[in-house]
């Protein structure tokens, strides 16, 4: 043991550091040397080396001891090779990278209940209109006949004797390289702490139930496919009186046969004839909740926009609507009579047409687009 480090050697601190001292330089040596971060050949042997005299500066009836007798340990013949636990290389990794922070946790803790998901059909006006409606879901529960302690009513949960509540146990080996730590769940209670000798008939000592539930819902005006809801406390039920989960209720929209949606938007086509587009009218134009009347002036073309203030969608964050846009396409008309023939060329010829020419013209051009010209 001669050539073994003083463990407050190894930390970089004095022998009167704090238990705060002592966990502070712990994490930052651990994290400097720990073998999925330092790839350095003796990262994992200074890891060790780390590891093993927190595990011992940690404990106040272990440093007492390590303060008298230094390394010789007068029971076990010295603190062995390491004290290194097996699973010490993932626990550190969980403290640093997302883990719980190195303690060992409670098996007997409150717990928060799992989110559920809901998938909600909705029609075009139903989302942006919003709605009401009820829906009905299955979830878990904590068993109401023992109040989701597993034991039947009248008794109660014991302490296991084997880890004493704390869900794991400890195997120890002595091996030539020193004493190796193993933790593992408990075997006697599986991990949970606690022993029900007589367990609730109602959920077979789970403590938990799954039941069927109806839950009211209240759609908000906009929402849109693919939108996420959530329901405060709807989820699954916590457990050891943890609070419950949330419920998330994604909306899927079916499509309009005339309106689209763009956003808050709202987009939709009108027919025009010639006669109309060429002379102007007045139309009347369906919107989400009635029916308007707006002015196309003389000589529309086919394409134009026309925009209808405030008559889209309500804001989902906000206020106020969107707008309504209306295209107009101008219908070609087909079936022609000849009288009806015969007034075209007419109109025609007064407007300085000349057909076949601007047809060749069309022609020259996009000849010349695909030369480069």
């Amino acid at each position: 043991m001669a050539d073994k480090r003083d463990y407050y050697e190894v930390l970089g601190l004095g022998k009167d550091a704090s238990e705060d001292e002592i966990k502070k330089s712990y994490r930052k040596l651990a994290r400097q040397y720990h073998p999925d971060v330092n790839k350095e050949p003796d990262a994992e042997t200074k890891f060790k080396e780390v590891k093993e005299a927190y595990d011992v500066l940690s404990d106040s009836s272990k440093r007492a001891q390590y303060d008298q007798y230094g390394h010789i340990d007068p029971n076990q013949g010295g603190f062995g090779g390491g004290g290194f636990s097996s699973g010490g290389f993932g626990d550190i990794f969980d403290m640093f990278f997302g883990g719980n922070g190195g303690r060992q946790r409670n098996p007997n803790a409150p717990q928060r209940g799992n989110d559920l998901q809901y998938t909600m059909n909705l029609e075009f006006k139903e989302a942006i209109f919003g709605k009401e409606t009820d829906i009905t879901i299955n979830r878990t529960e904590n068993c109401d006949v023992c109040d989701g302690s597993g034991a039947k009513p009248g008794t109660q949960p014991k302490t296991c004797s084997v880890c004493h509540g704390s869900g794991q146990e400890e195997v120890v080996q002595n091996t030539p390289f020193g004493r190796m730590v193993n933790r593992r769940s408990c075997s006697n209670c599986g991990g949970t702490g606690t022993i029900i000798e007589e367990k609730c008939n109602n959920c077979s000592g789970s403590g938990r139930v799954r039941k069927q539930r109806k839950i009211h819902i209240r759609i908000p005006a906009g929402v849109d496919d693919g939108s996420q809801m959530r329901v405060n406390g709807e989820g699954e039920g916590g457990v050891r009186g943890g609070p419950p989960g949330d419920l998330y209720i994604v909306f899927r929209v079916k499509s309009h046969d005339f309106f689209e949606r763009e956003d808050d938007d709202i987009y939709c086509e009108i027919p025009l004839t010639f006669t109309q587009a060429a002379l102007g009218d007045e139309i009347e134009v369906p919107t989400l909740t009635e029916k308007v009347k707006i002015k196309v002036p003389a000589g529309t073309q086919t394409g134009t926009y026309f925009r209808l203030k405030g008559k889209g969608v309500p804001r989902l964050r906000g206020t106020g609507q969107g707008d309504q846009h209306i295209k107009v396409v101008v219908v070609t008309p087909s079936n022609l009579t000849d009288d009806q023939k015969d007034l075209l060329r007419q109109f025609g010829s007064l407007s300085g047409e000349n057909t076949h020419e601007n047809e060749q013209s069309f022609f020259d051009r996009v000849k010349r687009a695909f030369r480069g010209d």
